[in-house]
């Protein structure tokens, strides 16, 4: 076994060394999640809800949500800072009866041996008393970061520790027909305490069997029996860049683009409707803006030509004029060259 928690339990000026290993460990048959086709084994990873990042295990905190829905983040740093004084040790409040504790308290149960040499003799001193007084230590531990009620026990030999619930973790039993008027008739009574005493017999616990495990143990072994196996392919590398996706996330994250490129569109489509029937919304404002800007320099010049229509004739006109003197320039040209073919000759 492999010790879980290292200490001292103490009591009085007695400080007796300790390691604590679990006392139970589960037996049930344990599966695989795989995949019905092929038997390929079923993966979890940590993802970021927001970035969909997956998230090492070493950046993971603890976080704590307010009822407003603010979030108060807890680190390892801020959890070993903790004042807990029994991190290291299990302190022994007072000895009590075991028949006062009910077992509903149980939760978890640990072995406790003499962490070295000088430790054995406290520790079977403890032993010998609570064995010789008949009762329990009642005391309070810290395992892993929470600190619980424990109680202290023999057995075997051995010290055995449960830790238990704090009183307010127990729910009561709020049941209708516990406010019932109900009646039983001795005559049932007696033949309820018959049937008890007929069945009365001593514990012990090597006569009782897990018939659904050895069932499901039979199972397997008679589908391997029959050749009912598979061998998975091997497992392929995933190249995610670093990023898993998350499929809900991107389906959310779709819609939404998709819904706002149906907005953008619907808005740019409003404004030039908007600009067309000349209303004056807000959507529309910006764009006169910009064509009386654009405007303003073609009205100036109209007004210096004293209209639209008679700056545009004006324009016109010079372009006939030039035409007009280049077909008088062009039989003088030809003159030019028909004397300069003279001279030469």
């Amino acid at each position: 076994m492999r010790s879980i928690w290292r200490g001292a339990v103490s009591f009085g000026l007695v400080s007796i060394g300790v390691k604590m290993y679990s006392a139970t460990e589960d037996k049930d048959v344990r599966f695989h999640q795989v995949h019905r086709d092929d038997g390929g084994r079923i993966k979890y990873k940590r993802v970021c809800s927001i970035d969909g990042e997956e998230v090492a295990y070493a950046d993971i905190a603890k976080g704590f949500e307010l009822p407003d829905g603010q979030l108060v983040i807890l680190t390892d740093e801020d959890l070993e800072d903790m004042p807990l004084g029994t991190k290291h040790s299990i302190d022994v409040i007072e000895f009590v009866p075991g028949e006062q504790i009910d077992p509903i308290l149980y939760e978890k149960t640990y072995y406790l041996e003499p962490d070295t040499g000088p430790a054995i003799r406290p520790y079977v001193l403890l032993r010998e008393a609570l064995e010789k007084s008949g009762r329990m230590a009642l005391t309070k531990i810290a395992i892993r970061q929470r600190e619980a009620l424990a109680a202290i026990r023999v057995r075997d030999g051995v010290l055995v520790l449960h830790t238990m619930r704090w009183p307010d973790e127990i729910r009561a039993a709020e049941f209708g027909f516990l406010d019932e008027d109900i009646t039983v008739r001795p005559q049932e009574l007696k033949m309820a305490d018959s049937l008890i005493e007929s069945m009365v017999a001593d514990f012990d616990p090597e006569e009782f069997s897990d018939d659904y495990r050895e069932a499901m143990t039979a199972l397997i072994e008679n589908k391997q029996a029959g050749g009912e196996v598979h061998t998975p392919e091997p497992e392929v590398e995933e190249d995610t860049g670093g990023q898993v996706v998350d499929l809900m996330s991107a389906l959310r994250a779709s819609v939404a683009r998709a819904k706002g490129g149906t907005a953008a569109k619907s808005s740019s489509s409003n404004r030039g409707r908007d600009a067309d029937d000349g209303s004056d919304t807000e959507s529309s404002r910006p764009a006169k803006a910009t064509k009386s800007a654009a405007k303003s320099p073609a009205k100036k010049t109209a007004a210096k030509n004293g209209s639209v229509g008679k700056g545009t004739t004006a324009k016109k006109a010079p372009a006939k004029k030039a035409a007009s003197k280049a077909a008088k320039k062009a039989p003088a040209k030809k003159a030019a060259a028909s004397t300069q073919r003279r001279r030469s000759a």
